[in-house]
């Protein structure tokens, strides 16, 4: 017992390091159940590692050693890698995206990620994401702050079973969450999305035929949820874009500056599903008068409008109650039009049944 208890103890190891020379060093050699712990400090430069690999019982761990005085870098990339898990660091004015995570190109997924507590902030406009996670499997992003980024907050192409949950978007580029080329089995949850740009949450999307994963996939995203978040402000809070299956619900939608959620087709090869089964239940919309078009919802060519289900939502339109019904492309079941909510835009919460105050898990 005791040899035993000596061999697994070798395979943990704690390295502290202040200088990027020591991170780049520690990157380098770490192994299963190694724990990198960053000292505090503003790290000049970017990084990049590549196979960081641990395994199911022993983690690669890195993260800030202060949870107080996270250091502070510019970008990280990182390929090729699995059963990792980063946090308490921030990134601050990258040129191109924040924090890049991705399976090398094409070949095997990296999986088994776990991101949580990191501050991303100050990139570029244009296609500059926050997370950018490009062939990713079983992942969580949590409990995390990205604000004023170019393209995506959290942009993901092929990535597969994740939960992205408790982050919190503002003051945004042209989305907070975008999931397509091939993504699947993606859960969204209790975030809160504060002027994320054109698309609060990006269902879909428009991606290179050359980029999915898996290669031949005919939509741009399936099986998406999108629950109890809180979506202030932006163009639109939803797009369902290319996706097959998608459920939006326990939401609460707060003065939208143009729609509700839109209904679009962006990738049109052969053989390709237009957009379809999407599902829009119990969801809070305030808006108003002023700034709602068409009915509050953007139904574009190419797509499967009569496959969408609309159930149990609350349309409140503020400055003018009797004009609160939207312009569904199909008949809505037990809604509530025209009552004021009573929301506090404060914390998010209301008086009403539906959005997300009554979320429960």
């Amino acid at each position: 017992m005791i040899g035993a208890m000596l061999v697994l103890c070798a395979f943990v190891d704690t390295v502290h390091v202040a200088t990027m020379a020591e991170l780049q060093g520690s990157l380098r050699s770490a192994k299963p159940g190694t724990t990198i712990l960053i000292a505090p400090g503003t790290y000049e430069g970017g990084v990049y590692a590549e196979n960081l690999r641990g395994t199911r019982e022993q983690k690669i761990v890195i993260r800030g050693a202060d949870p107080g005085r996270r250091p502070q870098f510019t970008n990280w990339h990182l390929s090729k890698v699995s059963h990792l898990e980063i946090s308490h660091i921030q990134f601050v004015g990258s040129r191109s995206n924040g924090l890049n995570i991705d399976d090398g190109g094409r070949g095997p997924a990296s999986h088994h990620i776990r991101i949580h507590n990191v501050t991303i902030a100050d990139l570029p406009k244009g296609n500059h994401d926050g997370i950018k996670l490009s062939g990713v499997e079983d992942f969580s992003i949590e409990d995390s702050y990205i604000t004023r980024w170019g393209g995506s907050g959290i942009d993901m192409v092929g990535c597969h079973r994740g939960t992205i949950e408790r982050v919190n978007l503002r003051d945004g580029g042209d989305n907070g969450v975008q999931a397509k080329g091939g993504t699947s089995d993606i859960k969204i949850r209790k975030g809160w999305f504060a002027n994320p740009g054109q698309r609060g949450v990006n269902l879909g999307g428009s991606t290179g035929l050359e980029f999915f994963r898996p290669l031949g996939a005919k939509y741009e995203a399936k099986n998406l949820t999108v629950e109890g978040c809180v979506f202030d402000g932006g163009v639109a809070a939803v797009a369902f874009v290319g996706v097959d299956g998608a459920t939006v619900r326990f939401n609460t939608i707060h003065r939208p500056e143009r729609w509700a959620f839109r209904i679009l087709q962006e990738t049109t090869a052969p053989g390709f599903v237009p957009c379809r089964n999407g599902r829009f239940e119990d969801n809070l919309v305030i808006f108003s008068s002023d700034r709602w078009a068409s009915g509050g919802v953007n139904v574009g060519g190419n797509t499967a409008p009569t496959t969408f289900r609309f159930d149990r939502n609350h349309w409140f339109c503020s400055d003018r109650p009797l004009a609160s019904r939207p312009q569904l492309p199909t008949t809505e079941m037990n809604a509530i039009y025209g009552i004021d909510p009573q929301y506090d835009p404060a914390n998010g919460q209301s008086k009403s049944r539906a959005g997300a105050g009554a979320f429960r898990d």
